[in-house]
């Protein structure tokens, strides 16, 4: 058995975000390099041979944009693939900077925004090959590279510094903000991955309740037929006070309506969603929920609110689902013991959603425990077992819907269904 998880991990895949995160990097150096590749002459009075470098810079960012129509239309990137981008990067920059003066060209501090990105997203062996090459591709700098003619000695080293400290800026805001942005994506991830382990451990905790409940309800059978079988001699004993007759009726009523609900746990179980139709209105669902309901407590009347939407007289119409319509009952119980004199429920819904609210006029959930109700086995009510409402959360998440408690506006508790109606509709497959 196996229950649907809500929180699934995100599809995207990581290596396709960082390769992301690096075009746009890249797309931000081939900026940078070609402003400073058009103002050098005019600005510092330096001859650049504009042709070389130029088509190094056209090839780049045509590579670049190759990667960007890869990584929309391929597969998931490797941590092979991003060494290969960044080397590919490193190839790109020395070879533009052995024509623009080498060494002695102030972009060489370009290298490091590349070992950085490599130290924050490739394994540590993929990262020290990376390091290792800018060192060599720096060194052959000091052998292959063009000596750039200066016409004005002065304007060249103010030139020098200027790059410099352009370099170190732009090094600074590059590294700070993929790294930033990586960061994040992580921490999303990491949350991600807790929430997923937390919901896995709920579910596997459900699937034992379930478990239990399918063992219980067969044990249950044999004395739920003796009961009801005495229960039918002790009514058709004419000794019988007539007094006794009105209470004898209701518990063969409540004999019936366990067995019921033993036979439709086990008719229903791995069963489908019916389909019948179009579905039922939202009101007829909640009425046949409740006219089952009072059977089980026939002394409680709940007061009904249909509160729809504007403009949106007619109730959707949905397909019923026995999860859903036993955690409606679960909330309805857990509210009737709460406040039997007092128990209402609202129903509501826009064009998206469709909301119920149960009411009770009960002493409420205390703050601390509001944040684990739901998710940890606990009751309020000595008698109570503190499964009712873990049930109803699960139920209530495997169709991508919501369960919020909230203190009611002079006592008492109003637990908050939220469920989306596309699910409520969608056919199962």
């Amino acid at each position: 058995m196996r229950i649907p998880l809500q929180r699934e991990l995100s599809p995207a895949n990581p290596g396709s975000d960082n390769l992301r995160r690096l075009i746009w990097l890249r797309g931000v150096a081939i900026a940078g390099l070609s402003i400073m590749l058009a103002g050098a002459g005019p600005l510092f009075h330096i001859v650049v041979p504009l042709t070389v470098p130029l088509d190094l810079l056209l090839l780049w960012a045509a590579l670049n944009l190759l990667t960007w129509m890869r990584l929309r239309y391929g597969k998931s990137v490797s941590n092979g693939e991003l060494l290969a981008q960044l080397a590919t990067d490193l190839v790109m920059l020395t070879a533009f900077l052995a024509f623009t003066g080498g060494p002695a060209n102030p972009l060489t501090s370009l290298y490091l925004p590349t070992v950085a990105v490599a130290a924050a997203i490739l394994p540590t062996r993929f990262a020290w090959i990376l390091a290792i090459l800018s060192v060599v591709a720096y060194s052959l700098l000091w052998q292959f590279s063009l000596t750039l003619t200066v016409e004005d000695v002065d304007s060249a080293m103010q030139m020098h510094l200027i790059g410099m400290w352009l370099t170190f800026a732009a090094s600074s805001l590059l590294i700070a903000g993929f790294v930033t942005r990586m960061t994040g994506s992580l921490r999303q991830r990491e949350q991600q991955l807790a929430s997923a382990r937390e919901q896995s451990l709920r579910d596997e905790r459900i699937v034992a309740l379930g478990n239990l409940a399918a063992g219980a309800a067969h044990e249950l059978g044999t004395p739920l037929a003796t009961m009801a079988i005495l229960a039918g001699e002790i009514a058709d004993d004419p000794s019988t006070p007539v007094t006794q007759q009105e209470d004898l009726k209701m518990l063969r009523e409540q004999i019936a309506a366990c067995k019921k609900i033993i036979t439709d746990l086990a008719a229903s179980a791995g069963a489908p969603r019916a389909e019948d139709g179009g579905g039922v209105g939202v009101d007829h669902w909640i009425e046949s929920i409740l006219a089952h309901w009072r059977t089980l407590r026939p002394k409680v009347v709940p007061y009904v609110t249909l509160a729809g939407s504007v403009g949106q007289s007619p109730p959707p119409h949905i397909v019923g689902e026995k999860t859903l319509e036993q955690a409606v009952l679960s909330l309805l119980n857990n509210a009737a013991d709460a406040s039997p004199g007092d128990v209402g429920i609202v129903v509501g819904w826009t064009q998206d959603h469709l909301q119920l609210e149960i009411l009770d006029r009960g002493p409420g959930i205390e703050a601390a425990n509001l944040e684990k109700a739901g998710r940890d086995i606990f009751s309020t009510r000595p008698e109570g077992s503190g499964i009712g409402l873990i049930l109803a959360h699960a139920a209530v998440d495997r169709f991508g819907g919501s369960i919020a408690i909230k203190e009611r506006s002079g006592g008492g508790t109003v637990v908050s269904i939220k469920l989306p109606l596309s699910k409520l509709l969608q056919k199962s497959s």
